[in-house]
């Protein structure tokens, strides 16, 4: 392959996916109960997911066949410590045979230890409302670090720090939220937790500055747990960014959400090795605060614009605050037609070649996601897939993005 654009030596090429969105069966986790409460505001259980806790030696050989040289994936917290202070050698053995496999395969194992979901027990102490939560994630890190860190290449504590603040002042002020009962919900989750509508605070949903404070902290604690078993562990966080723009007089609201929506997580990984920059679309604001896409714009699945050059307006945003190496953790599109996931691909990672000309330092690339899977609270209904999963059989097929990406990773370049 004759490349025109190409990156650096070792640069990561991968597909991301996480553990409740493809293993199936994740019956310990607080998402599994919230998925079966009645008024549940998820469109449909995970149930089996794509079977991935199962299938996982050959999907990890047909991404590798691909031509990726990395996978990233997340562990089950709720797996492995299933209730408090009980560590499953059984969970942790098969997540060590999973990064074995990607070493066998020549993928380099990047892994995050948090990808939304808690150990349902954690809910009904607090959860991510209560800063003695910073501690026991660590204590799980250190746990999870000490039985499988020599085979881990890259370590995410925590998937997108910001999110649950995002959700708070982004969805559940716009239409998006409409017709959700969400107070019913609330109160039916608080009694299957055997908590309070107050303190019901599983991680997607802590919204608030306490909530903030109790996520930075256990990154910083778990940063150093990992780091207290493999020193040599790049660690990082990975943060959701979206390319935050302003129309005329919009600016004062643009710059306030930056602030506390990127700017403060940002600024907290100063001590990192790296920051994970997630992003798909983006964000305009104007004198009265967000906006919507203006009319006639072409909508993803997910409703947001396609916007395929916002990747390079947040890189160059992370380095800016944050100045530390960069690596695009997640990237990707919803949608049902695979040729405009082709060309938001195309054009995402001309702005990631963009970026690497200016001089920062991106360390890799990895899309979302490997497989159509379950997307939380809107079900199995988004494809963001690179490889197609039919629900009925489980059989993969796949996609010509993914054979494009692919060929583009082994020759690293395009």
């Amino acid at each position: 392959m004759k490349t025109d654009v190409t990156f650096p030596k070792e640069f990561l090429w991968g597909t991301a996916t996480a553990a409740h969105q493809v293993e199936g069966n994740n019956i310990n986790s607080d998402f599994w109960v919230l998925e079966h409460l009645p008024g549940t505001i998820f469109v449909e259980p995970s149930g089996d997911a794509i079977d991935h806790y199962h299938r996982y030696p050959e999907d990890i050989a047909m991404l590798a066949e691909l031509g990726f040289n990395s996978y990233r994936f997340s562990i089950e917290w709720a797996r492995v410590e299933p209730e408090e202070g009980h560590f499953s050698l059984a969970a942790l053995t098969h997540y060590r045979r999973m990064l074995e496999t990607c070493h066998h395969y020549g993928l380099k194992p990047v892994v995050t230890y948090h990808h939304f979901t808690s150990p349902r027990w954690l809910i009904g102490q607090g959860a991510w409302g209560k800063m003695e939560t910073a501690e026991k994630f660590a204590r799980y890190c250190q746990k999870t670090t000490q039985y499988l860190g020599d085979l881990i290449e890259v370590a995410c504590t925590i998937n997108e720090a910001n999110i649950p603040r995002m959700v708070a002042l982004l969805w559940m002020s716009s239409d998006s939220g409409e017709g959700i009962d969400t107070a019913n919900f609330v109160e039916q989750a608080a009694r299957a937790f055997q908590t309070t509508p107050e303190q019901l605070a599983p991680f997607f949903f802590t919204g608030t500055p306490q909530g903030r404070e109790v996520i930075l902290a256990a990154h910083r604690q778990a940063r150093e747990a990992i780091k207290a078993e493999r020193p040599d562990l790049p660690v990082g966080l990975t943060i959701a960014m979206q390319d935050m723009q302003a129309i005329s007089g919009g600016e004062a609201a643009r710059d306030q959400m930056q602030h506390e929506l990127q700017d403060l997580y940002l600024e907290a990984t100063h001590q990192d090795d790296f920051v994970g920059v997630q992003t798909y679309s983006r964000e305009r604001f104007g004198p009265d605060g967000r906006l919507d896409p203006e009319e006639g714009v072409e909508l993803t699945q997910m409703g947001y614009e396609f916007w395929p050059e916002a990747i390079g307006a947040t890189l160059r945003r992370a380095h800016e605050v944050a100045g530390v190496p960069l690596i695009v953790t997640e990237n990707g599109i919803g949608t049902a037609d695979d040729t405009r996931r082709l060309e938001y691909y195309q054009r995402a990672l001309q702005s990631v070649a963009g970026c690497l000309r200016d001089g920062l330092n991106v360390r890799g690339y990895f899309a979302w996601s490997a497989f159509d899977n379950f997307e939380w609270m809107l079900g199995y209904r988004p494809t963001f897939g690179l490889i197609a999963v039919d629900k009925e059989t489980q059989e993969r097929t796949i996609k010509p993005s993914a054979r494009w990406l692919g060929t583009v990773a082994r020759a690293n370049g395009f």
